[in-house]
């Protein structure tokens, strides 16, 4: 850090200079603009990039590098998620069918994404949303919701042998996925943009908070995936009724815990947090006690049972991870 004493010229204008190597490395030149940021914590941001308007970022795919559809789709979802507003993808020759196949299969996976322009080799695929259009707090609801309703109905397949409900989980899972992933972008681009931030309202340590998050619910959800497709494993065979009771009521606190840290996180209140996670030593019974139920059961529907109990436990200490974060936010706002 270097130290720079504030001078006053003409009596009222605080003056101090900049650092030589910082304005050599930007090549800034005399009767140059600079941008005046303050950040919410009293600091003061000083950057050469006045234009309220993002620039665009382009990355460029080489498609004859990429040998696999899962390689070329990892890619795209590297590039969405580091915030290029543009992405493309080229080809020495005619482009091979996978790669337009599995471009179709990003934009439809991700928000804001269109192909804007196609020939036999190049795809250009362009950034369409507004990123203030989609703020944080809003995409976190969302996902809260999803999740909770997957879980719920991943229960009720047990209950009430609704197979149909496990196709419909899986497609909620790829909504929390898009919305994780858009999160995610919006991190990235928040971290590098502070005219993006401002905009956003919103400063890079809470953002970082709602990443953190988003992911912590999607994981939430990949559980409520696990429960339906362990349910599905033994859905026509015969279970005790206190194995299913048991397992509706652990469910129904671990929802409870998460409904509760997402309130917490919502309403900013740490003593709700805080007593959030002192509730997962009740849940931790609830789910022990399906596993000792289960040891009347055939082996097949005892195993699959004690995975369902283990996805409803972690889905509490998820839960409970939640309202970690939300304490150690607060804490950390208070410093």
């Amino acid at each position: 850090m270097e130290i720079r004493k504030v001078q006053v010229t003409g009596g009222s204008s605080y003056v101090i200079s900049l650092p030589k190597t910082w304005v050599k490395t930007l090549n800034i030149k005399k009767n140059d603009p600079l941008g005046l940021i303050i950040q919410p914590n009293g600091t003061l941001l000083i950057t050469k990039k006045v234009d309220e308007e993002q620039g665009e970022r382009i990355i460029e795919i080489n498609a004859d590098t990429v040998d696999t559809p899962t390689y070329l789709f990892r890619c795209l979802i590297g590039a969405y998620i580091a915030g290029y507003t543009i992405i493309k993808i080229k080809s020495r020759g005619v482009m091979s069918p996978f790669v337009r196949k599995v471009t179709r299969k990003f934009t439809q996976a991700t928000i804001g994404q269109e192909v804007v322009e196609e020939t036999d080799n190049s795809i250009t695929i362009k950034d369409l949303l507004n990123p203030v259009e989609m703020p944080f707090d809003k995409s976190i609801r969302r996902m809260h919701l999803i999740v909770k309703n997957m879980h719920k109905d991943a229960v009720r397949i047990l209950k009430n042998r609704d197979k149909t409900l496990a196709e419909d989980i899986l497609s909620r899972d790829n909504d929390v996925d898009r919305l994780h992933w858009l999160i995610a972008r919006q991190h990235n681009m928040v971290s590098i943009n502070v005219n993006l931030a401002r905009k956003m309202g919103i400063t890079t340590e809470k953002a970082a908070n709602y990443f953190l998050i988003s992911r912590i619910i999607e994981r939430v959800g990949d559980h409520a995936v696990r429960i339906a497709k362990n349910t599905l494993n033994f859905i026509d065979e015969k279970v005790d009724k206190k194995i299913i009771d048991t397992i509706e009521s652990a469910s129904n606190l671990a929802l409870e815990i998460f409904d509760k840290s997402i309130e917490s996180f919502a309403e900013r209140d740490i003593n709700s947090a805080n007593k959030n996670i002192d509730s997962l030593t009740k849940l931790v019974s609830l789910c022990e006690k399906i596993n000792t139920l289960t040891l009347q059961q055939k082996s097949a529907v005892a195993i699959s049972i004690g995975y369902i109990a283990e996805s409803i436990r972690r889905t509490g200490e998820y839960a409970t991870d939640i309202s970690e974060c939300v304490i150690n936010h607060l804490i950390n706002e208070k410093t």
